[in-house]
């Protein structure tokens, strides 16, 4: 995670440290090659815009994923990725868990913002299953499928994975569903 001046956010369990998360979302490294974006859909755009809006308005968000950079877009599909920070992992040095639902929370939004919809309605279910973890460095590679999105709910899969060598995927970390109440 880059640390800035942006906004301050004081860690709750170590008072004395204060994280300044800064507000971009593309992140490069040398171990694995930047991936651009060729082209803007209309599904990514909308997805980009409300991810804009919503980072300033949630603390946990901008701490865990102020880094996150999504790749693509597609009607139903979301594609990120995010490396794997000190911030992150837990007392065993690997991927926290609530990374991981949080990025399961995140995604399956994300998923039914590139459906059309301005808002991503309010969490009714969330389950995530923890398959094997990531360590620092390692990168992340998320993506959010809304599997239905109707009138009052809509369903999402998410599968978050480290990062493949070339197309190939790499092993997953978990999976998630994530349900939410979407009527507008």
């Amino acid at each position: 995670m880059t640390l800035s001046p942006a906004t301050a956010v004081q860690n709750p369990f170590a008072p004395e440290k204060i994280y300044k998360v800064t507000s971009h979302i593309s992140v490069r490294s040398s171990h694995k090659p930047h991936r651009s974006i060729m082209a803007t859909t209309p599904e990514l755009a909308n997805v980009q815009e409300l991810w804009n809006e919503m980072k300033p308005k949630s603390t946990i968000y901008r701490l865990l994923l102020g880094d996150i950079e999504i790749v693509s877009a597609s009607k139903g599909v979301v594609n990120a990725r995010l490396r794997v920070e000190p911030i992150h992992l837990n007392s065993k040095g690997t991927l926290h868990g609530t990374v991981s639902a949080c990025l399961t929370d995140w995604a399956g939004g994300m998923a039914i913002a590139s459906t059309g919809l301005k808002k991503t309605g309010l969490s009714t279910d969330i389950h995530t299953t923890y398959i094997s973890t990531a360590k620092e460095g390692d990168w992340l590679e998320v993506e959010g499928r809304a599997s239905k999105v109707g009138s009052t709910l809509a369903f999402t899969t998410v599968e978050i994975r480290k990062a493949g060598e070339g197309d190939s995927p790499g092993p997953m970390v978990c999976t998630g569903t994530h349900t939410k109440y979407v009527k507008q």
